[in-house]
């Protein structure tokens, strides 16, 4: 009777200890918890010493502790850690899912010696494995571990297997929500993902200005991946230098940024025409130039994920992702910014095509208004008249200079046509398809002449409302004539010189450097070697330009010429104002050919226009008389560029009475503008009240 009380209360515990463990598994967290509570419960009547769990993966090649209750004893082994279990006794239970018993834990485990190195066996030295299954698949096994080799009963281990039955339903019932959290994660992810591609693709539509599209991006992208700052980075054109255009850093503590660009190897761009992104982690950043290194570092930025922005044919830049956190960024995270990246590539791409298209045309468009400007300009020269020795001679050098690509100084008096020589020069050189552009050094107010030469940014000053290209950037592969030469203001001579030596300005209120490829023809009537003695001009601009110089003679040197110019200017006048004039009087030739012309052709340009609007017949009426009556005027061949000037200068006001401006003032006498005429004044000191 006491034996059979004594079993009913040993089956009565084990019964409670069932109902326990049924209530541990459906209220406890999580498997380890579980398990936790089982080994306490059944350590009560049923002898073990350790209770652990292993998972087998869904192709069964390998298995993994998934947990582990071993009390105050350490096996050495951490949750999570893979265990190989081919030909054990483990693989024995999976077969034939049926408990099995092991007397020796110490040679069981020697079947993987990878394994048995690290594990302890102090302690373990028997244990029964219970194969954990549902009725679709083996999911593992439960192993109970003890310090004695004995084994156990017939009931404990009915009792042990229940427990295991119980745990099978538990842990299927855990992995099965395990896996739909998994697969609600990564729908989640995917949903995320698509969201920001789908983010992009709307910035992209939206924005066409590529600094838009970046801030724009730059948000989505650190909203998705939590990063601490987001920047863009593209390539200077025609460089390896890669320049931060836009940096969305809204925590930073401003030490990132001023990062100056920096120049790539060439192992870094044939890294990026892998399309690969790459992570770098705390010591590959220590490694980096300390301009970019010590900014970071003082940000805490550990990690840098770098995607390539890749164009059809070469990189276009970079996208760089900053975190505070180690180790943030996985692979999964750079699949998709390589996705993010192919997007931003193709329309940054066509941003900076049609950028080209763009510019091109705006400077077609300006090619075209100057040239247009150009036509209605009082330009009357359509091709070089005389057979002078000497002129002939000016036509020999320019033949000769006119296909290279020197620097060409042309020096004359006024109205020698200067310019007519340096267009010459233009169409017979490989320039000719493209611009010549000029521009009066003289006629330019100084304070005008920097922008007028160098172009402006908008905002570069009070008016400056849009972007202006100058003369030196229309004359890109073309030519550049520069009249009066010796005008141009002191503090624009050092960058006119590094135009031609670097071939790169900047634009007035600009600080890019833009590179041009011109050819510069200049002209003065001055004497530049004079004013360099007296530091009126560089002498290292004057050596410059003084590569090639022509001088052009006055009319009065080449009188053989008069008499085809005055017919020229005469027929073409005449259709212009719808006259038919057949006779020049020879005395009017003669006379013409016997006055110095001090204004040289321009003069005499003007002389027959003034007598064309005169002719009322056939026969031209010239106003001799205003010759003869001037004729003691003439110039001495002796005498000096600027006492000639100067003479000139004071004939012409004698003659228009003081009269500077206006009709039949001295500029009009000279043709020249008023402001050219008052500057030489200035500069020869003449006052139009004191010299006659």
């Amino acid at each position: 009777m006491d034996k059979k009380t004594d079993s009913d209360s040993l089956d009565g515990s084990r019964y409670r200890a069932l109902l326990s463990v049924s209530t541990a598994i459906a209220t406890q967290p999580n498997l380890q918890a579980v398990l936790h509570s089982i080994s306490g419960l059944l350590s009560r009547v049923v002898p073990f010493d350790s209770i652990s769990l292993i998972l087998f993966d869904s192709n069964q090649e390998t298995a993994q502790l998934y947990a582990l209750e071993a009390g105050s004893y350490d096996p050495g082994i951490q949750i999570g850690t893979e265990v190989p279990f081919r030909n054990t006794s483990v693989a024995l239970a999976l077969e034939e899912q049926k408990p099995i018993f092991v007397p020796d834990t110490r040679q069981e485990l020697l079947k993987i010696p990878q394994f048995a190195q690290r594990f302890r066996f102090e302690g373990i030295q028997s244990s029964y494995i219970f194969p954990i299954s549902s009725s679709r698949r083996k999911l593992g096994v439960l192993i109970f571990g003890a310090t004695g080799r004995e084994q156990y009963g017939e009931a404990d281990v009915e009792l042990m297997g229940s427990v295991a039955a119980h745990v099978s339903v538990a842990l299927e019932s855990a992995l099965a929500l395990e896996s739909a959290e998994a697969y609600r994660q990564q729908l989640e992810r995917e949903r995320d993902r698509l969201k920001l591609l789908l983010e992009i693709n709307n910035h992209i539509v939206t924005n066409l200005n590529v600094n838009e599209l970046f801030h724009a991006a730059s948000i989505s992208i650190r909203e998705f991946f939590k990063n601490a700052f987001t920047g863009f980075w593209l390539f200077e054109e025609g460089s390896n230098q890669l320049q931060c255009i836009t940096l969305d850093f809204p925590e930073s503590r401003g030490f990132v940024e001023n990062i100056p660009s920096h120049k790539l190897k060439e192992s870094d761009l044939e890294s990026m025409r892998t399309r690969v992104p790459s992570v770098y982690g705390p010591e590959e950043i220590k490694s980096w130039p300390d301009f970019v290194a010590q900014p970071l570092r003082s940000e805490s930025i550990v990690s840098i994920a770098n995607v390539p922005l890749m164009g059809s044919t070469k990189p276009l830049g970079t996208i760089s992702l900053g975190s505070r956190q180690v180790n943030a960024f996985s692979q999964p995270d750079l699949d998709l910014l390589a996705q993010v990246s192919n997007q931003i590539s193709l329309a940054l791409e066509n941003a900076l095509a049609y950028g080209r298209l763009n510019v091109s045309r705006n400077r077609l468009e300006d090619e075209r208004l100057y040239l247009e400007s150009e036509i209605q300009s009082e330009y009357n020269f359509e091709d070089i008249i005389g057979r002078s020795p000497s002129l002939r001679k000016v036509l020999d050098q320019v033949s000769i200079v006119a296909p290279t690509d020197s620097t060409v100084l042309l020096i004359g008096e006024t109205g020698t046509g200067k310019e007519l020589i340096a267009r010459a020069i233009h169409n017979l050189s490989m320039r000719r398809n493209r611009t010549f552009v000029r521009l009066n050094c003289a006629a330019i107010p100084q304070g005008l002449m920097e922008s007028e030469l160098f172009g402006y940014e908008k905002g570069a000053f009070t008016g400056a409302l849009a972007q202006k290209r100058g003369r030196i950037e229309l004359a890109h592969e073309g030519s550049l004539f520069l009249d009066e030469i010796g005008d141009i203001d002191p503090d624009l001579q050092p960058k006119l010189l590094r135009v031609l030596q670097e071939r790169e300005f900047e634009r007035l209120g600009g600080n890019r450097t833009l590179k041009v490829d011109l050819r510069l023809i200049a002209a003065t009537h001055r004497d530049l070697t004079t004013m360099v003695r007296k530091g009126e001009f560089r002498e290292d601009l004057f050596y410059r330009l003084n590569v090639f110089p022509i001088h052009i003679p006055p009319l009065r040197d080449r009188r053989e010429d008069i008499p085809l110019l005055v017919h020229y200017f005469v027929a073409t006048l005449a259709r212009k104002m719808r006259k038919s004039i057949r006779i020049i009087p020879q005395e009017v030739m003669e006379t013409m050919m016997d006055w110095p012309w001090p204004g040289n052709v321009r003069e005499l340009q003007n002389f027959v226009e003034r007598s064309v609007i005169l002719t009322r017949d056939e026969t031209l009426a010239a106003p001799i008389s205003e010759l003869q009556r001037n004729d003691l005027l003439k110039p001495s061949r002796e005498s000096t560029l600027s006492a000639t000037e100067r003479e000139t200068i004071v004939e012409a006001l004698r003659a228009a009475g003081g009269k500077v401006s206006g009709p039949g003032g001295a500029a009009e006498r000279l043709g020249i503008k008023r402001t050219s005429l008052q500057r030489k004044m200035n500069r020869l000191d003449i006052s139009s009240r004191k010299e006659y």
